[in-house]
């Protein structure tokens, strides 16, 4: 399968590249974006590889139906900067990422909490200049807070667990649980799947 790869960087072309071997796809990478004025790019491909500042609007799926490609493939969870019903009318299969891993971004989340919190981001540029002073650095123990975690689905349930595991947290998820009676040894027991 020949696919017209956009808004790639050079993280996405070591992987891809990896991935299609198996496959034996032959991929074309972009660094512009989609959109109606570079359409004409996906000449010959039978897929496009989109992102989320892509535009696949009617217009732009007007122009892939016109060069034969068969499907859109988004390398993202959301779909808003697609048009569904172009894309049926014009039988252009789209397909997504399902999910983003819901641990990666619940530790990125916990990571900016904890850089808020302890201000690593101004202490690091501190020490490349050779100030190691601690004024305006002080942050606060964030083990045995309260945290709220607004939405458990994946993500949410994966931050409540990494809170509670990596932090020692208490969660207000994990109060609805204990009261619930779903609590075992400090933990909330988050069904699999959720």
């Amino acid at each position: 399968m020949q696919i017209a790869f956009f808004s790639s960087k050079s993280y996405d072309t070591e992987y891809f590249d990896e991935a299609s071997k198996k496959y034996n796809h032959q991929i074309t990478y972009f660094e512009t974006r989609l959109r109606t004025r570079t359409a004409h790019l996906t000449a010959g491909s039978d897929a496009v590889c989109v992102f989320v500042n892509d535009i696949v609007d009617m217009d732009t799926i007007g122009i892939l139906k016109e060069y034969g490609v068969k499907v859109i493939a988004l390398r993202c969870a959301g779909f808003n900067n697609v048009d569904l019903s172009a894309a049926q009318e014009a039988g252009i299969s789209v397909v997504r990422v399902p999910a983003y891993s819901p641990e990666s971004v619940a530790e990125h989340a916990l990571a900016l909490i904890l850089t808020l919190n302890r201000k690593t981001h101004k202490a690091y540029n501190r020490v490349r200049e050779g100030n190691f002073s601690l004024e305006r650095l002080i942050g606060f123990n964030v083990s045995g807070k309260t945290v709220g975690v607004i939405g458990t689905g994946r993500i949410g349930a994966a931050f409540a667990r990494e809170a509670l595991g990596q932090i020692a947290c208490t969660t207000l998820e994990n109060l609805k649980a204990f009261e619930e009676g779903k609590i075992l040894n400090n933990r909330v027991v988050i069904p699999a799947g959720k």
